[in-house]
């Protein structure tokens, strides 16, 4: 499976390859280039977008590339109306994901050995992040904080601000 960016890493120097630089209308020195088609700095003043910028590209990171640099490189590297709209799309696609991933809790990967310790723990035992969400308990941890657990996402801030169940699990009001 490849990511966004290996699909627009792949897909830029696939056009990059496919031209010349006598198609693109560039003096050709003679000698054997270590690239089929043009090179980066080629297609950088070609767009009129320096080096680095174009090489940040290249390497899938579209996001925040504006319409106007984004035709400049379709046009430095000739392409149709298919391969302009796929790399659109691919700019798209990038923006979305990247401002998709700021607002999604992703469950990080944790590893099998912390789960042996805690299920091999005689005591209750969760482990949460920095952002508040539980992210692996044993079974006694699960039944001890089981009112968090009822939710898709459990998050110990959110339960205690937000969740009205907080106010009778956590203090016993009445005796106050």
């Amino acid at each position: 499976m490849s990511s966004r960016k290996d699909d627009v890493r792949e897909f830029l120097i696939s056009r990059r390859a496919n031209i010349t630089p006598a198609q693109a209308g560039l003096p050709d020195y003679g000698g054997e280039r270590r690239v089929p088609g043009l090179r980066r700095e080629e297609v950088a003043m070609l767009a009129g977008v320096s080096l680095d910028y174009y090489t940040q590209l290249e390497r899938g990171n579209l996001r925040g590339a504006s319409e106007s640099v984004l035709n400049a490189i379709a046009r430095a590297l000739q392409l149709n109306d298919v391969e302009r709209e796929h790399l659109f799309d691919l700019a798209r696609t990038a923006t979305s994901t990247s401002a998709a991933r700021k607002h999604k809790l992703e469950k990080p990967a944790m590893r099998a050995s912390v789960q042996r310790v805690l299920d091999n723990l005689a005591v209750p035992a969760v482990v949460y992040n920095a952002r508040q969400d539980l992210i692996a308990s044993n079974l006694l941890g699960r039944a001890l904080f089981s009112p968090h657990f009822e939710a898709d996402k459990p998050n110990l801030a959110r339960f205690v601000f937000l969740d009205p169940r907080a106010r009778d699990y956590y203090v016993d009001w009445p005796l106050l």
